[in-house]
């Protein structure tokens, strides 16, 4: 009896390490050399394509600490390895995906974005089941191998030394966060910097969520909601409307200390002989931010963190922007643009807010991205000849110019000779003088022709300068190796500064409002009064903003009122938020 308890404890003494060697798939060296040729691929990963030094340093450390916060939870390393390495891998390829189809980069926000939104669920099911399916595979399998994994993986890491090596990493990550510099707003656009693109949206992602919504606003607010109307009926005719975009533009007088020839300053009058301020809200590029607010009628600053994003987040969720409003007075709209028109994934937001009819570069017959501007204007002269022509119905003309655009380290059309800046211009600034003397030339042209060829119809016109060009910035008291986007302006800096101006060919404008600079996102509210429309409700709210903010939007003394607007414009249903 006694030499079978003897045996049975031998038994039960060696069962649990029976159990757990017989559990055991993966050996402690195999699972570390595994983990090695796994951390290997994502070390060349992130060197070959993840930009500079201190991107791949950023991206890299993230990468890690996600490693060691899983191994501290889980105390696997190759468990671990692996499925940061799966997560990594679907990261790279949704990013590659998106920006096949609408020239943007894997933002966090749509991860958020879409597993939320069974509206946008539906849509991936229609138009592009593979994908959708291909997505939750990718989880499924990366899941299944964690799990698998978590019960293979032989390997015990102390959680000191994973803990540890997840301070370090997150350290290092928020050092080279900053030695990196601010993101640029073509990141998301130009380069293929997938994971640190990824990993540098978190920060506004988290701000959103904590927002709760896309749009700052008041939390609740107790006047009516706006409604849309069916149609808007004008008294008369109303005039053909020219909505020009000026490249880089800002009037050459709000510096002066610059020496240029004076000629060029009635480019820059209305026509009351007035020169009007136009505050935006970028500076030296990122245009389509600038076209956002003249077409939503919504500051970008508004957006926090994500207002980089705006057009491709908000398409389809803006209602009554400027283009469908002249929809319903009986405008047929077009867009001439000087680019592809998925850059940025414009050509999608035009289409969305009301201007389906994009004829972009290639549809313009253009050979380079920076045309003359009289290369635009032709075109819109014969799509007017054509309409008018078979139509009796007023058209909207969106001409967005492109000669006065960066670099300006070259001479454009050396051949044409202008003025440029007097003696001791910076180089940069004379040259972009020089295309502000064709642009002029252009457009004095263009409103020459457009009285010429149609005598019985009328016009009006209406100017902006999207930013300031790069050439000013040694004039805002800023080094001349700054790029653009090194450059920390606050909102009512002078480098935000443009102008807009309002003309008419066979037709008066009323009146222009008397502030010291009208805010961008008032723009479109103000090309509907000089047009004498009937305004819908939210378009008769900005004008009473206007006035009692005297011009400003964003920076308005009383911002509850703005934030009040938005909440109104969000219960409302012309803005969805989310």
């Amino acid at each position: 009896m006694s030499q079978d308890t003897s045996e049975q404890r031998r038994v039960h003494a060696i069962l649990p390490y029976a159990r757990e060697a017989t559990g055991k798939k993966i050996t402690q060296a195999h699972a570390y050399v595994l983990s090695g040729l796994i951390i290997a691929g994502l070390g060349i990963y992130h060197w070959f394509y993840e930009g500079w030094r201190e991107n791949i340093i950023f991206a890299a450390s993230i990468t890690a600490a996600l490693i060691a916060a899983m191994t501290f939870a889980t105390r696997r390393l190759l468990m671990s390895v692996a499925t940061v390495a799966a997560i990594v891998a679907m990261i790279v390829v949704a990013a590659d995906v998106k920006r096949r189809y609408i020239e943007m980069v894997l933002h966090a926000y749509d991860v958020v974005f879409y597993l939320t939104s069974w509206a946008t669920i539906r849509f991936l099911w229609v138009d592009h089941r593979v994908y959708l399916i291909a997505i939750a595979v990718s989880f499924a399998l990366t899941a299944l191998l964690a799990r698998t994994l978590y019960s293979w993986d032989s390997t015990r890491i102390s959680r000191t030394l994973s803990g540890g090596l997840l301070v370090i990493f997150s350290c290092l990550a928020l050092w080279a966060s900053h030695a990196k510099g601010e993101r640029r707003n073509t990141l998301f656009y130009w380069d293929n910097l997938y994971l640190s693109s990824f990993y540098a949206s978190w920060s506004e992602t988290f701000e959103t969520l904590m927002k709760g919504q896309l749009l700052e606003a008041l939390k609740s607010q107790k006047k009516p909601l706006f409604t849309i109307p069916a149609s808007c009926t004008p008294d008369e005719k109303p005039p053909h409307i020219l909505l020009i975009h000026q490249e880089s533009v800002v009037p050459p007088f709000h510096f002066p200390q610059l020496d240029y020839d004076r000629a060029l300053d009635p480019f820059f009058k209305s026509f009351d002989g007035q020169v009007h301020k136009l505050r935006v809200e970028t500076y030296g590029g990122a245009s389509w931010l600038t076209e956002f607010s003249v077409l939503a009628g919504v500051s970008t600053y508004s957006f926090g963190g994500m207002r980089t994003f705006v057009q491709s987040l908000m398409q389809g969720k803006i209602h009554d922007t400027l283009p469908q409003a002249l929809t319903r007075c009986g405008y047929d709209n077009s867009v001439f643009y000087p680019v592809p028109k998925d850059f940025v994934s414009n050509g999608r937001f035009y289409a969305a807010v009301g201007m389906p009819q994009i004829f972009d570069y290639k549809a313009q017959g253009a050979t380079r991205f920076n045309e003359r501007d009289k290369f635009y204007y032709a075109n819109v002269l014969t799509q007017l000849e054509k309409h008018i022509a078979t139509s009796n119905r007023p058209t909207f003309n969106f001409i967005i110019t492109s000669a006065t655009h960066l670099p300006y380290t070259y001479t454009y059309e050396p051949e044409v000779q202008v003025p440029g800046g007097g003696a001791g211009t910076d180089a940069e600034m004379n040259e972009y003088l020089r295309r502000l003397a064709m642009a002029k030339m252009d457009y004095d042209e263009f409103r020459a022709q457009l009285q010429k060829r149609f005598p019985n119809e009328r016009f009006l016109i209406v100017q902006y300068g999207d930013h300031q060009p790069v050439a000013t910035r040694i004039y805002l008291g800023f080094d001349k190796s700054y790029a653009a986007e090194d450059m920390k302006l606050d909102p009512d800096s002078p480098g935000f500064i443009t102008y807009y101006s309002v003309d008419g060919v066979n037709y008066t404008p009323p009146p222009l409002p008397s502030v010291d600079a009208l805010e961008v996102p008032y723009l479109g509210t103000l090309l509907l009064n000089e047009a004498r429309l009937p305004l819908s409700p939210s378009f008769a709210e900005r004008v009473r903003l206007l006035g009692l903010c005297e011009g400003r939007y964003y920076t308005c003394e009383n911002k509850r009122e703005i934030l009040g607007f938005h909440r109104r414009l969000i219960d409302s249903g012309l803005v969805e938020a989310r």
